[in-house]
């Protein structure tokens, strides 16, 4: 019998990242530490808004760009 892997593996910024299956997208922001008032993904390629962020669920292969925001002038 062939032994399956409890987790996935992702590209977050270009570095490869193992979490979970089934892990949800909010908590992957916690693990990496972000705060997610303070931030905008690219999820595969395409700006990913806010309102979808609680329901989406990250699967093998996802890629996510994730930037800071900067206040300033």
């Amino acid at each position: 019998m062939a032994e399956t892997s409890q987790f996935i593996a992702v590209q977050v910024n270009g570095n490869l990242h193992h979490c979970p299956i089934g892990q949800m997208l909010p908590d992957l922001l916690r693990q990496l530490n972000l705060n997610p008032r303070l931030i905008a993904i690219e999820y595969n390629g395409e700006i990913l808004h806010r309102q979808f962020w609680d329901g989406q669920a990250v699967v093998e292969g996802d890629r996510l760009e994730i930037v800071t925001i900067v206040g300033g002038g």
